[in-house]
């Protein structure tokens, strides 16, 4: 009788793990920690007391650090492990994401715009709206157009008449329990028409100070202009123009607005592309 020699492994070969890519964990690389479910870019890989790790932040500015285990990562959902990146692979690279936090598309054009709109406030909502999701806009075929306040709201989307192949999004400054705002929103019904807002009484409150360069937002006087109020605490010139366009160019990416903010955003480019 042949005897069989048999190696020190007798896990069956369908019980095996299978070897993973290695992928470099270069900066703004856009992956899922496998366990957890976390996803953000990377921030940086440091040596530590119990090996490799890597930071990654996600969308809202939060970070967390994770160990590079083999196999601890998903990239556009298959299974990888990250290595650290070579000092020949480290230096200046494209960006993988938007400056909403989206994969990047290189050399995507613009899709044909759709029926469905999203309303904003005022010309400062709109211009931080493209500032920010510009690019996801026009991937998506998403117009954003201003109303000037929405004292009128309920005959704009009567007259816009919202559809399934017509949604419309409308975001409102200063949407809290009481407020003139929530009161106009909720004489708006239909399932084909959103209205969500944040809590800051003008959009610039929606800016983190510390992108512009301020301890705080500035508590204004009641019955005075709130932008006038603001330029006056911080010592700004009275024009509130050039005090938007400064406002406006400290924000460069989703990292410099507030979560409260970023949430109804996205909430209504998902809502107006749901029908698609």
């Amino acid at each position: 009788m042949r005897s069989r020699q048999y190696g020190p492994d007798l896990t069956p070969p369908w019980k095996k793990s299978q070897a993973a890519p290695e992928v470099a964990a270069e900066p703004d690389l856009v992956v899922e920690e496998a366990a957890t479910g976390f996803c953000g870019a990377v921030v940086r890989c440091e040596k530590s007391a119990e090996g490799l790790t890597v930071t990654l932040e996600d969308r809202f500015g939060k970070h967390r650090v994770f160990p590079m285990a083999p196999r601890g990562f998903l990239l556009d959902g298959q299974v990888v492990t990250l290595v650290r990146p070579s000092a020949a692979t480290a230096g200046p690279r494209t960006p993988a994401r938007t400056a909403s936090g989206s994969i990047a598309v290189p050399g995507a054009r613009a899709r044909v715009a759709r029926a469905g709109r999203i309303y904003v406030e005022g010309r400062h909502d709109a211009e931080l709206v493209e500032r920010v999701w510009g690019d996801d806009l026009r991937i998506e075929g998403v117009v954003v157009e201003y109303l000037e306040g929405i004292d009128d709201l309920p005959a704009i989307v009567a007259e816009f008449a919202p559809g399934p192949d017509a949604r419309l999004g409308v975001l409102v400054d200063h949407l809290v329990p009481g407020s003139k705002e929530s009161r106009i929103a909720a004489a708006v019904s239909s399932e084909h028409a959103l209205i969500v807002g944040h809590p800051y009484i003008d959009v610039w409150e929606a800016v983190k100070p510390s992108s512009v360069g301020i301890t705080a937002w500035p508590s204004v006087p009641r019955g005075q202009d709130w932008k006038t109020g603001v330029c006056r605490a911080l010592g700004w010139p009275e024009n509130t123009g050039a005090a938007w366009q400064r406002i406006l160019g400290s924000v460069r990416s989703y990292k410099d607005l507030e979560p409260e903010l970023l949430g109804r955003v996205e909430e209504l480019i998902d809502f107006v592309t749901a029908s698609a």
